[in-house]
């Protein structure tokens, strides 16, 4: 097994940006001899990571190969799990929610759903500079975290907003109520095709593929997070059975549940909770997720007035 040392943190930015991105969190990971750390993420939104120091991970979404990724690495919206490499690195990571696709990328979603791209290359470019502007800070976190939250202050500034559609989806899609397509385009207000080309456009996937990728994340973060006797006990209730949901994890993860549970999760088990919450799959807790999992530093408030 690999010897490392793994610092997370969590930014909170500003509120203004809170219906666009996710999180803001930053990892230092220190391995031993050269080794290297491996891991597999859930499926999520669009995301974003800047390597400022250090060898950047290798990534795939399953079944693909495995490829060395950029400085500035983006995956799109993905419906499959990410495996992911890592050596001794500093990477500081941003989630896009649909809401921000809307308003800052200028291309379909669709075109690049469970695709990891160079971020120069793939509708990002706007957000280019953010690698500069961390690696300024010169390993000072706190301060790369408020010059990210004011570069996305002034960018939030000069785009128009977004369709009340896409937040209306994308506020719906958390609700664990909802069971149907029909039942989601009621909620968006508009028709079913009028929700299959918006959910396209800005969230990567069909309306019924979105649904089965909630009740999943649903599922895994109540084993996850809060530990049953078995998956039976974590399903969401909009399964049929466990078999059912078996499918779904087969088609997910690439692996059984079983198989999931028994292997490592070095860097998921430090980040897990918050992921969950970016995904609308679980509520935000009362208490910073890197304190209730796994120890580290506070969070801090990179608040910046307009």
């Amino acid at each position: 097994m690999v010897s490392f040392t793994l610092d997370v943190r969590f930014f909170r930015l500003s509120d203004a940006l809170a219906p666009y991105f996710t999180a803001l969190y930053s990892f230092a990971l220190t391995c031993e001899d050269g080794g290297l750390v491996a891991d597999s993420l859930h499926p999520e939104w669009a995301a974003m990571r800047f390597t400022y120091a250090g060898t950047p991970p290798a990534a795939r979404i399953i079944p693909a190969e495995m490829q060395q990724c950029p400085p500035f690495v983006v995956s799109g919206p993905t419906s499959r799990a990410i495996d992911f490499r890592l050596s001794t690195s500093r990477i500081f990571g941003l989630g896009l929610q649909p809401a921000g696709w809307a308003r800052f990328v200028d291309q379909p979603a669709a075109s690049l759903k469970n695709v990891i791209a160079d971020g120069g290359e793939c509708g990002f470019g706007v957000f280019a500079p953010l690698l500069q502007l961390i690696e300024a800070a010169g390993g000072q976190e706190d301060a790369a975290a408020e010059a990210i939250n004011g570069f996305l202050l002034d960018l939030d500034a000069r785009t128009p907003s977004v369709p009340s559609r896409v937040l209306a989806c994308q506020e719906a899609l958390k609700d664990a109520d909802l069971s149907d397509v029909d039942d989601l385009a009621e909620r968006v207000g508009t028709s079913r095709r009028s929700l299959e080309r918006l959910c396209s456009e800005y969230f990567g996937f069909p309306p019924k593929t979105l649904l089965r990728r909630q009740r999943f994340l649903r599922s895994l973060a109540r084993f996850m997070l809060e530990p049953r006797g078995s998956w039976s006990e974590a399903l969401d209730r909009h399964y049929y059975d466990q078999p059912h949901f078996v499918r779904d994890f087969r088609s997910i993860m690439g692996m059984t549940p079983s198989e999931y549970a028994e292997m490592p999760h070095p860097v998921l088990d430090r980040i897990i909770a918050q992921r969950m919450v970016d995904q609308g799959a679980v509520a935000q807790t009362d208490l910073p997720t890197i304190l209730r999992y796994g120890g580290g530093k506070a969070p801090r408030s990179v608040e910046k007035a307009k």
